[in-house]
């Protein structure tokens, strides 16, 4: 029996959604709407009429004070209905919820509830004068994603004569298969492989088709597969196993490229056999070493490189782990569903960390074009307004829900990533240091240990994800790649395996992500030697996945755990108390083999060591040569005032307290230093600070530093300028720089020279020299990369046009921090306070907020000088543990002019400085002095008691005191005995907010 029950508000109660859409297709559209009512529609297949009956009066799927419930339409009073609903396949969260409700509340058993299926959908009862080409716009371009939804519209007088328009439900139908393909690689021509290749989205080269095909042709090979019954050529689950494991994605295979990098400045050439291994994986291994010999206390890196995050030692007790992933090509297509599962996504990093992690914070940081974008969009692409509201929805829905707070965060604005979006999710997680008496950081699945899935079910939302990130996004990228989250299911199983974790039910664990089953049952068989896995037995959404849709699916919230076999009856038996579905899918062996079954049918047999060691090295070569740039005379516009409030209402510069306000920073009650800060809690902190212990003030620092307007001068400074960044903001909240750790997370387009991409060489150089920078001021500052990731891809072809994205850098840093009381914020705090700045403030305006502002050119990027900014940070840092600092802010995005300017905001109090006594360093006229970009500055308040003991504190150093803090709270600046810029506190503080006040 097939029925819909529709639910909706009762006349009078306030559709506070509905008003929410109306604002949105107001300011987002620009159409006008008197008002919009939401009905909620759940079609019913599996029940008997008798229960639907007693679902509704059991208020199952409503609830009976706010709602009507009816198995007949409720829609009325409206000129346009507009129905939203899945399309086939695509997970449906709200569906499965009320699938479990309507179980408990007809107590149904699971075997009973086999057979239920439920899909939503919403009706959008719109009353506004509009027209079909009108309701059509409102329809794909804001109620629905046409990738994962449909969508149907009718007008009242249609609605009346079109009763089957209530009759529609997305249904999944379809059978089992256990079929298998053969792909006829032995006889494919070269350009039958491509074709192949790029209209499975596998993006294999030709040359590890060949490589493919050599290995199949091998004589020791064939006898195998002859003898177990198999066909010589590979089986599509093979194929797919092997372009998911040899993806970009997942095997990084540009940073492991041979690399031939010429520079026409300097003339040399050099020789690189792999960027990984010569300047991350380098760079942390000379600071390990150089702590262990002489840091108090040694080398507080536990495990690097090898894991799903990176781990560091914070206490007696506990460990931290960090990492930092990204969800672009899935957030460019579907803006929500992308970002929420790359939110739960990264979070399923930690818990696969060591023997599992407590999650104890998350992290995330956004790249969009310009919101209010006015330009015709190419075709697939979304408006970035549409991007920038679906991926902050979407990330907030995933943190949020799952009971995990967001601590820090920026967003960041380019005109490129209109081709596609930067959306960097990171979590934090806790290990205690023992777990089951084994140190926490460890793991081995061991060959008899049983390959156990827990979590949500197998569907065919996320197949070729990992390989459709790993090509440029185009008007064909497949619909599959998009993954929808489910926090709630995630939760559940997050809570079930820290019990598991700490009753020592399993000897390893790791997520889902990119493969899915192929990926993370293939890489913990590493450490046994090989694995025997049936599919047959893997739970499924629903019917109709073939064999290797089942093994490479990357549907979300699962995990694969290594269990003894004596342990195996404990660890089933908690996942049931715990309501979590687990799954006993075979086991793991010392064969060498990856053998995949569907029940009496090999689907692959492949060799453990070809798989994962078998892709060949890429041979690249990249060439430096240095971009030109004009270099105009500096204006200095006589509106100073105009000036800086244009600046502060500027897209990077702007307030962020409208997306920051609607993530939740406060659950689990351990955050010290908030997102937003000062009197009014407006003001932007540099950092979040945590205490991960109760019963402790030790505190845990995060922060970052991303500067991709760098980019286009040298990617060295903008690598640098990151790094820097990323540490000062830690230092400025309290950190301490010789007790960090950082992870890179590079974003590049692509750097491959080709037909496509005729300026690969020069983009290679710009990765080259980002490398290059990174390993110098890692090991400068003495703060190891412990974690990293990077996306190779993130190009948009289309509509006869290319757009790449410029190079971008995200530099995450985590850091320990004594005494969460001694922590610092950037509002001023009281009148006579005097302001110091500390550090040289150059000319260097290149790339600068100024520049783009004032519309005038500018090479002189911001340079980075190592050595007396590590002796500033530690200064700042011994000053911290003093009391000798009342406010501390860096200078970063707009300068000494903005960042005043957000100190007086943060604390509602004004301050009197003079521009002729900032420390400079060449000729510098009011709008340089102001607005210049210099890297490693801080502006800090002092107490007037405690000048001499901070003046003496940066003895030998660059600083300087420039004014002090008013009471009136006016921002005053003197410069040459004039007054060049007065205002108002408050008219700041509004020019701040403006911008994204929506």
């Amino acid at each position: 029996m097939l029925c819909r029950i529709v639910v909706g508000l009762k006349q009078g109660v306030r559709d506070v959604l509905g008003e929410r859409v109306a604002r949105k297709i107001k300011s987002e559209l620009g159409m006008d709407v008197q008002d919009i009512r939401i009905v909620n529609v759940f079609t019913l297949e599996g029940l008997s009429q008798e229960q639907v009956d007693m679902a509704l009066e059991r208020a199952a799927l409503h609830d009976p004070v706010l709602h009507e419930v009816a198995l007949k339409p409720l829609a009325r009073d409206f000129d346009w209905i507009v129905e939203v609903g899945f399309r086939p396949g695509v997970t449906d969260n709200e569906g499965r919820t009320a699938r479990e409700t309507l179980g408990v509340a007809l107590g149904l058993d699971k075997e009973a509830l086999e057979g239920v299926k439920v899909y939503t959908s919403k009706q959008y009862l719109i009353c506004a004068d509009m027209n079909e080409t009108d309701i059509q716009h409102v329809s794909k371009d804001l109620l629905a994603n046409e990738l994962i939804q449909r969508y149907e519209y009718k007008s009242t007088g249609t609605w009346k004569s079109d009763p089957g328009f209530e009759a529609k439900a997305a249904r999944v139908t379809g059978q089992a298969s256990d079929e298998v393909v053969i792909i006829p690689l032995s006889t494919m021509s070269d350009q039958e492989m491509t074709d192949f290749s790029r209209a499975n989205t596998l993006a294999l080269s030709l040359r590890e088709m060949h490589d493919i095909r050599s290995y199949y042709a091998d004589s020791a090979v064939r006898t195998e597969r002859e003898s177990m019954g198999m066909s010589v050529d590979p089986t599509d689950a093979e194929i797919e196993v092997l372009a998911q494991t040899w993806s970009e994605h997942c095997k990084h295979k540009i940073f492991s490229a041979k690399i031939s990098y010429e520079n026409t400045e300097t003339g040399k050439t050099i020789e690189l056999s792999s960027l990984y291994k010569t300047f991350i994986q380098g760079s942390t291994k000379q600071i390990r070493e150089r702590n262990a010999a002489i840091r108090e206390g040694g080398d507080y890196c536990l495990s690097v490189f090898k894991d799903n995050a990176g781990v560091i030692g914070f206490s007696d007790t506990m460990n931290v782990c960090v990492k930092m992933e990204t969800h672009n090509s899935p957030s460019a297509l579907d803006p929500y569903g992308g970002a929420l599962t790359g939110i739960v996504g990264v979070n399923r990093d930690p818990m696969g960390t060591g023997i599992g992690a407590n999650l104890l914070c998350n992290t995330d940081v956004f790249c969009f074009a310009d919101p209010f974008y006015e330009g015709e969009l190419p075709p697939r692409l979304l408006h970035p307004r549409r991007v920038f509201e679906g991926v902050r929805e979407g990330v907030e829905h995933g943190g949020n829900k799952s009971g995990i707070p967001t601590v820090n965060g920026s967003i960041v604005f380019d005109e490129r990533y209109l081709g596609k979006p930067l959306v960097y999710c990171g979590t934090i997680g806790t290990m205690p240091v023992t777990v089951a008496g084994k140190p926490s950081h460890e793991k081995c699945a061991l060959p008899g240990d049983i390959i156990v899935m827990s979590g949500g079910r197998i569907g065919a939302d996320g197949i070729h994800g990992a390989t459709f990130s790993s090509e440029e996004l185009h008007e064909g990228s497949p619909a599959t790649a998009v993954q929808i989250g489910d926090p709630i299911t995630q939760r559940k199983m997050y809570d079930f395996l820290m019990r598991a974790r700490d009753r020592g039910l399993y000897n390893a664990i790791t997520d889902n992500g990119a493969g899915g089953l192929s990926s993370s049952v293939g890489e913990m068989a590493e450490d046994s030697g090989g694995f025997d896995m049936d599919l047959a037995k893997a739970p499924l959404k629903y019917d109709g996945l073939k064999p290797w849709e089942i093994l490479i699916s990357e549907a979300q919230e699962r995990m694969t755990m290594a269990v003894p076999p004596e342990k195996l009856d404990d660890f089933m038996a908690l996942s049931v108390e715990m309501d979590v579905e687990s799954t006993a899918l075979g086991h793991y062996t010392d064969s060498g083999k990856y053998l995949v079954r569907y029940g009496d049918k090999i689907v692959t047999c492949l060799d453990m060591e070809f798989l994962h060691n078998g892709v060949p090295q890429m041979e690249l070569t990249a060439i430096w040569e240095r971009p030109e740039f004009v270099k105009d005379e500096v204006p200095v516009p006589e509106d100073q005032s105009g000036l800086l409030k244009d600046m502060l209402g500027r897209l990077n510069i702007c307030s962020k307290e409208y997306v920051v306000r609607q993530y939740d920073h406060e659950v689990q009650g351990k955050s010290a230093i908030k997102p937003m800060v000062g009197v009014k809690a407006d003001g932007p902190s540099d950092a979040g600070v945590i205490r991960p212990e109760f019963g402790t003030d030790k505190g845990l620092v995060v922060s970052h530093g991303i500067c991709p307007q760098f980019s286009d001068y040298d990617t060295y400074w903008m690598m640098a300028n990151a790094i820097d960044e990323g540490i000062r903001n830690a230092v400025a909240v309290g950190g301490d720089v010789n007790y960090m750790a950082g992870c890179d997370n590079f974003c590049w387009c692509d750097p491959v020279q080709s037909e496509s991409t005729p300026d690969g060489r020069y983009k290679l150089a710009q990765l080259v020299r980002a490398n290059q920078a990174l390993a110098h001021y890692c090991l400068g500052f003495g703060v190891p990369c412990v974690s990293g990731k990077d996306s190779m891809k993130n190009d948009y072809k289309g509509g006869g046009q290319k757009i790449s994205i410029p190079p971008t850098v995200l530099f995450s840093v985590i850091g320990v921090i004594p005494d969460v009381n001694k922590c610092l914020t950037s509002d001023f705090k009281k009148g006579d306070d005097l302001v110091y700045v500390l550090g040289l403030t150059r000319p260097e305006l290149g790339g600068s907020e100024v520049v783009q502002q004032l519309g005038f050119s500018n090479p002189d990027v911001p340079q980075v000088d190592l050595i007396s900014a590590k002796t500033r940070y530690e200064a700042v840092f011994a000053a911290t543990q003093n009391d000798l600092i009342t406010a501390c802010h860096d200078c970063s995005d707009g300068g000494l002019g903005v960042a005043l300017a957000e100190m007086c905001i943060g604390g509602r109090l004004g301050a009197e400085v003079d521009l002729s006594k900032v420390p400079t360093c060449g000729d510098m006229n009011v709008t340089s002095l102001l607005y210049s970009e210099s890297a490693s500055r801080f502006v800090v308040s002092v107490d007037s008691a405690n000048k001499d003991a901070f003046e003496k504190q940066f003895a030998g150093q660059t600083f300087a005191c420039i004014g002090k803090v008013t009471d009136d709270p006016q921002l005053i600046v003197e410069y040459a005995d004039n007054t060049v810029l007065r205002e108002e506190v408050d008219a700041l503080a509004g020019a701040f907010k403006a911008t994204l006040d929506w």
